[in-house]
């Protein structure tokens, strides 16, 4: 297996396997969810881990973690994830300097994504016209655009429909934008083989149902960098490939949620809010089950910020009636309180085990892509577009028909 180098199409199938073999394997590391479940049942298992682990601040877990600190089996667990997970740039196709002033009003991180995502689109075949899938403004598709080439932009919201056909007139460029639900029956029609469709960022059903139409409708080129993988219409999610449909790997959407769920750098501010909203949810987590005498956790709404100013007793109060969970006796407020923050220290510092199946997830879902693209047809490369730090779902599918 390369580790530094992009996947090409005869890798994929092999990396897949690995990965899922790893995934299954270890599901009951990686499936519990410490913030629901008080004890999970690899503790037992895995005892020294769980003891090292819940002894640990918020802070600990805040701070880097070298792999060998952790008892077994952390650091074996880390170094296997690490090896799948590696993964290269894809290399710089070379792209002409962005036309003059085309970053006006895109906010600079964004502005370096598209950047980053638009040098990395090398194909074999001329690209004649462009399609941008979810466009937004179409700022991605205008860095594209190149003398002779066309442009399509689709967007659902009608509003970024009318600002970017502004923009695109107001630069002369050849570009249209369509106001379109690309999951209405009817998106199909500005698919064929003449485009390279181009998503950066599409959530969820709304990219998967890009790689269905492309593959059906014979486009030229594909380049998705997706996005918000739990973000669809059914309970579990859909294999799309036979590799994936043959895994025993059943995944719900909260397992789904986990290659998102890094911190991305907030403020100090957002961070604090972040951790009393989550320590206040545990602290009335304990409340419920004592109320209730149930030991399952009982999900709740998320709430706006300003329910952070209340006193914790007049919030578990108001969040009970929201629950419609009547209060009896007279609990120990300080004690409850105290506790969440104790349990929200675990909880971090336990979820770092989870976390090492965070990347290897997302690529397991990815590789479900690039085999299902390569099933019909596409020669299909897989790599990275930037560095992390500008966007933790930095991999990119580059797929061409294969003619």
């Amino acid at each position: 297996m390369t580790t530094t180098a992009h996947l090409h199409s005869e890798q994929l199938l092999q990396r897949f396997q690995a990965i899922d073999q790893f995934l299954v394997e270890h599901q009951a590391l990686w499936k519990p969810r410490p913030f629901t479940t008080l004890q999970l049942d690899w503790e037992t298992q895995h005892p020294a881990l769980s003891t090292w682990l819940r002894q640990r601040t918020l802070e600990d877990a805040e701070a880097p973690l070298d792999p060998s600190q952790p008892p077994a089996p952390y650091a074996h667990l880390a170094s296997q994830a690490e090896h799948l997970s590696q993964l290269g740039e894809l290399p710089d196709a070379g792209l002409p300097a962005a036309g003059h002033r085309l970053d006006v009003g895109v906010p600079g991180r964004k502005w370096q994504q598209i950047e980053a995502f638009s040098r990395r689109l090398g194909f074999r075949q001329q690209t004649g016209h462009w399609l941008d899938w979810c466009s937004g403004k179409g700022h991605l598709g205008r860095r594209l655009l190149q003398p002779g080439q066309q442009l399509t932009c689709l967007e659902y919201d009608a509003q970024l429909v009318a600002a970017g056909q502004a923009l695109s007139d107001h630069h002369q460029l050849p570009a249209a934008h369509v106001h379109q639900d690309v999951m209405a029956d009817d998106s199909a029609r500005h698919l064929g083989t003449d485009k390279s469709v181009v998503a950066l960022h599409a959530c969820g059903d709304l990219h998967v149902r890009l790689l269905q139409l492309a593959a059906q409708q014979g486009c030229r080129h594909v380049a998705v960098a997706p996005c918000c993988y739990n973000r669809i219409q059914a309970e579990h999610y859909q294999a799309l490939s036979a590799a994936a449909r043959a895994s025993t790997l059943q995944l719900d959407l909260d397992d789904l949620g986990l290659p998102l769920s890094e911190t991305v750098t907030a403020g100090a501010r957002v961070r604090r809010q972040r951790d009393t909203s989550m320590a206040r949810r545990l602290g009335f987590d304990l409340l419920q089950r004592e109320q209730r005498q149930c030991d399952s956790y009982l999900p709740t709404p998320s709430l706006p910020v300003s329910w952070l100013e209340k006193p914790f007793e007049q919030y578990c109060r108001d969040l009970a009636e929201l629950k419609q969970l009547a209060l009896t006796g007279e609990p120990d407020w300080p004690m409850l309180e105290a506790a969440g923050w104790q349990r929200l220290a675990q909880v971090r510092n336990l979820e770092r085990v989870r976390n090492l199946f965070r990347r290897p997830l997302e690529l397991w879902l990815v590789l479900d892509r690039a085999l299902f693209l390569q099933e019909q047809g596409y020669i299909v490369r897989l790599g990275v577009f930037c560095a992390y730090p500008l966007t933790p779902r930095n991999l990119l599918l580059l797929a061409e028909k294969n003619s």
